[in-house]
């Protein structure tokens, strides 16, 4: 399957957000990742980054690619395409008056300073809107702007614990285990540019912006989901219970005989279906439904595993799909990015870096269509920037302000 070149910019000027001006003041991960969203829908976003170092992910590694006189960072990669980069010394008042002439055109600006730090730049929320009452601040913490735990430092493997989800995440309660990814901080992206857009539509009709506000512990809180009514409305303590779901059975990561494949019964009638193909006896009383089933996880365990002994996983898989029970396998990220329903969803995208060349990077998860009510017209985005050197854009963004383009 041919992936879209984007290295030319005859794109450039599409998206949902195209337009909008993006001030990106934000590191590592959280912001970064809002920044790149937006991005992706389109919009123009300028990474400003510390004079000499940037960013610090551009450090973090390995993996570092590329030749040895200008190695990059794969993690720095993965979070900031579609960006231009704007190197500036925040406590120099000349660059400071640099970022103010950008503010000034802006639409919105992002920033995941700890709490107090925007304002001794002299950028506190009023000064902004003093500068642009139509900007929408997008300010991301750790551990959110206010209450007794305000000022803490946030990262993403100290909020996983705090916010309770590595106490539910592996394979029991004594073995607690982060989330493979950094999910504290992309879930915080996630929502920051959910909350940024829902401030442009209100702006609309308003004509000023707003201040949108979230953490990382907030964002981890705002998934806990039914795990978090089991606590307030059941009155009970969720734990870490490994590869099956605490609510469904049989739902999770099953033996057989070459390995382990995975499925889903979340209904009576899959589980009929289950037992008929399988030779299993829907008229135990221990399997009788759903509660009973999750009541007693480690006998239904044990039964599916046994029915599921004499299939190798290939074969397995196949059977499952012929009964019409849903099911897969795991799969390691090198072959995800070699499938092709992954691919055929834009999931892998090419840019031609400028130090590295033609590259390719996971891409953004959301497609959009128009329709004329009898056929569908996809209008994706599909031409993106490559991450950006350290100051590429420097120059061009200078020179733009210089000439008191507006917007």
């Amino acid at each position: 399957m041919t992936l879209e070149n984007v290295a030319d910019e005859e794109d450039e000027s599409t998206g949902a957000l195209a337009g909008t001006l993006v001030v990106d003041l934000s590191r590592a991960l959280a912001g970064p990742h809002a920044g790149m969203m937006l991005g992706d829908l389109g919009a123009r976003v300028v990474k400003i980054e510390a004079v000499g170092s940037g960013d610090e992910t551009r450090r973090w590694g390995p993996p570092f690619v590329g030749p040895e006189t200008d190695l990059q960072s794969s993690y720095f990669l993965s979070c900031n395409r579609n960006k231009e980069s704007l190197a500036l010394d925040l406590k120099s008042a000349a660059d400071i008056q640099i970022l103010t002439a950008l503010l000034e055109r802006a639409d919105v600006v992002i920033e995941n300073f700890r709490t107090g730090v925007m304002d001794r730049l002299g950028l506190s929320m009023t000064r902004l809107h003093e500068i642009n009452p139509r900007l929408v601040i997008l300010s991301i913490t750790g551990f959110g702007h206010d209450g007794p735990e305000a000022g803490r430092a946030g990262y993403d493997q100290i909020v996983q614990g705090e916010a309770g989800l590595m106490s539910i995440t592996g394979s029991g309660p004594d073995d607690p285990q982060r989330v493979g990814v950094p999910i504290a901080d992309l879930l915080s992206g996630m929502y920051g540019a959910y909350g940024v857009v829902a401030a442009l539509l209100e702006r609309t009709v308003t004509g000023v912006g707003t201040v949108v506000r979230t953490s990382l512990l907030s964002a981890v809180v705002g998934v806990h989901a039914f795990q978090g009514t089991r606590v307030t409305v059941a009155d009970e303590v969720p734990e870490a219970q490994g590869n099956h779901h605490p609510s469904i059975a049989p739902y999770g990561l099953f033996g057989c005989a070459d390995g382990a494949v995975q499925i889903s019964v979340g209904n009576e009638s899959l589980w009929r279906r289950l037992c008929e193909r399988f030779g299993i006896d829907s008229a135990d009383p221990l399997l009788a439904d759903n509660a009973q089933r999750v009541r007693h996880r480690r006998h239904t365990i044990e039964v599916v595993e046994r029915a599921f002994a004499g299939f190798d996983a290939a074969e397995l898989l196949t059977a499952l799909a012929e009964a019409g029970i849903p099911a897969g396998t795991v799969r390691s990220l090198d072959e995800v990015y070699r499938w092709d329903q992954a691919i055929s969803q834009g999931l892998l995208l090419e840019v031609d870096h400028p130090t590295l060349g033609p590259i390719e990077l996971p891409g953004p998860p959301i497609r959009f269509f128009a329709t004329d009510g009898q056929s569908e017209r996809e209008t994706t985005k599909r031409r993106h920037r490559p991450p950006p050197l350290l100051d590429e854009h420097g120059a061009s963004i200078r020179e733009w302000l210089g000439e008191g383009t507006q917007r």
